[in-house]
């Protein structure tokens, strides 16, 4: 069954870690929904690989709308993280029990959120302690599921694991 999946993107995101789960939901059949802070502008990825055009504005779409959440890493999560309304969508599906993907420096809206407590889940090493102190039981894995909601991976190398998590869980 197809799946809308949300993906909350800014400039300087990793391109990889956009690119390769994206690529992967979309060959399997799910739907990807790209959003910013508005539709229809381009963001770009920190190696120069990846342009992005945004589907939604961050006001025009509602986490009830999605059947999961990917955040790739870089520097996206660490802007998108400074603007309540991200942070909002993010808790949102953490609290209705949706699946969420998020890797590499993905979690630092996780920790925002304040929706770790509890959980076992990774991330890029200059975040574990960060994610400590947000009450997570870090793992230094691979990948990481929590809960049948929660995928983390650390860095790009986690991908292939990463994405066979994310996906799946999709097919759950």
């Amino acid at each position: 069954m197809s799946k809308k999946i949300a993906v909350l993107v800014t400039d300087m995101v990793e391109d990889s870690e956009y690119t390769e789960p994206v690529n992967a939901f979309k060959e399997a059949g799910h739907e990807v929904v790209n959003i910013e802070k508005e539709a229809g502008k381009t963001v770009k990825g920190k190696q120069g690989e990846a342009t992005i055009t945004i589907d939604k504005g961050i006001d025009e779409v509602s986490a009830d709308e999605f059947d999961a959440l990917l955040i790739p890493g870089g520097f996206s999560p660490d802007k998108l993280r400074a603007d309540d309304r991200f942070v909002n969508f993010t808790k949102a599906f953490m609290d209705e029990k949706k699946p969420v993907f998020a890797i590499c420096h993905g979690p630092q809206l996780l920790i925002t959120a304040k929706t770790l407590e509890g959980r076992h889940a990774t991330g890029y090493k200059s975040i574990k302690v960060d994610m400590e102190y947000a009450g997570a039981a870090y793992k230094d894995e691979e990948v990481v599921v929590c809960q049948d909601q929660l995928v983390t991976s650390r860095t790009p190398d986690d991908i292939p694991a990463f994405n066979r998590e994310s996906l799946k869980m999709l097919a759950k």
